[in-house]
């Protein structure tokens, strides 16, 4: 397994006490969720139909503001996986540092992958990559700087995982032209990462050739019934991105005020400069707080949000307490 947040597993293995007992900050899932719908027996007992996949589909297709082609997923990452398969291998590059899985994905279908720390630096590749915003450290590209890309790559990946509170900066509303994906995920956003669902949006003929890949059946039935209710739901979805914004602001004063630099983030999750990463995490993990640094960085600690009223009375005692 590569290096990721959410493992909270081995945080206890290591720290001790029962899993309820720890605030997992280490991924950037809301840890308000949306409130899961009571879900129909036919969704668990019949195979999902044509017809109940196009009405999640349309659903995504008005949350994101695009009319292009999308297919459903099981989660962006399966959708990693998969779409370096659309094209013979050739040269790849990766806005980063950013999530690792796009980069390991295109290396195990073939492809030379190159890391970039520039947006210029992208130009010239078969297939390139970024994150926007980005994770870890919250970078972000306007929509139009990304779309200028778009002569100048063969195939243009942005992954919009943690773009939900922001509508101005997706490219969705660019999508359906040829070269352009656009990764989406309920996960973050929605809080339900464990319904592994996410979308591609792109042009007709990227959206079939990764529809044949992904199979009949690329989402379960009770995920459809889900995804569907959540994407629909503005209200709940304006009302949470304010709270988020509020509680990214929160955050960024108690951590600050206890002698952390911010560093970037979102308004799913903060990064910070420390001393020292692997001590601060050890420090927050005798307070049974998980949270993610990085192999890359010394310095670099990234905190999800905290959700109830509970969670934040733990960090505030632990920054309070021992950092």
């Amino acid at each position: 397994m590569r290096d990721h947040g959410g493992n909270i597993d081995w945080a206890v293995q290591q720290f001790g006490g029962p899993p309820e007992e720890w605030v997992d900050l280490s991924t950037g899932i809301n840890r308000c969720p949306y409130p899961v719908p009571e879900i129909p027996a036919e969704a668990w007992k019949a195979l999902p139909t044509k017809t109940i996949l196009a009405e999640l589909h349309q659903a995504a297709q008005l949350a994101y503001g695009t009319k292009a082609p999308i297919v459903a997923t099981a989660g962006a990452q399966t959708a990693i996986q998969m779409i370096p398969r659309l094209a013979a291998p050739g040269e790849a590059r990766v806005l980063g540092p950013t999530y690792n899985e796009h980069a390991a994905a295109l290396r195990a279908c073939g492809w030379h992958v190159r890391e970039v720390e520039h947006l210029h630096d992208l130009r010239g590749a078969d297939l390139a990559v970024v994150v926007n915003p980005n994770n870890p450290d919250g970078r972000r590209h306007d929509p139009a700087a990304l779309n200028a890309l778009l002569g100048a790559v063969g195939r243009l990946v942005v992954d919009e995982s943690f773009a939900d509170t922001d509508a101005g900066l997706s490219i969705a509303p660019s999508a359906g032209v040829a070269r352009l994906l656009v990764l989406r995920s309920i996960g973050k956003f929605y809080g339900l990462a464990g319904l592994r669902l996410g979308f591609v949006l792109g042009c007709k003929d990227d959206i079939e050739q990764l529809s044949q890949l992904a199979g009949p059946w690329p989402v379960s039935g009770p995920a459809i019934h889900i995804g569907r209710h959540a994407l629909l739901d503005t209200k709940w979805s304006s009302e949470t991105s304010e709270r988020l914004k509020a509680d990214a602001d929160r955050l960024d004063r108690l951590v600050t005020s206890s002698g952390w630099q911010l560093a970037g983030g979102t308004t799913l999750f903060r990064l910070y400069n420390t001393e020292d990463a692997r001590s601060a995490q050890d420090r927050l993990a005798q307070a049974h707080i998980w949270s993610r640094i990085f192999p890359w960085s010394r310095r670099l600690v990234r905190l999800g949000l905290p959700g109830r009223e509970s969670e934040w009375d733990r960090v505030t005692s632990a920054f309070a307490g021992a950092l």
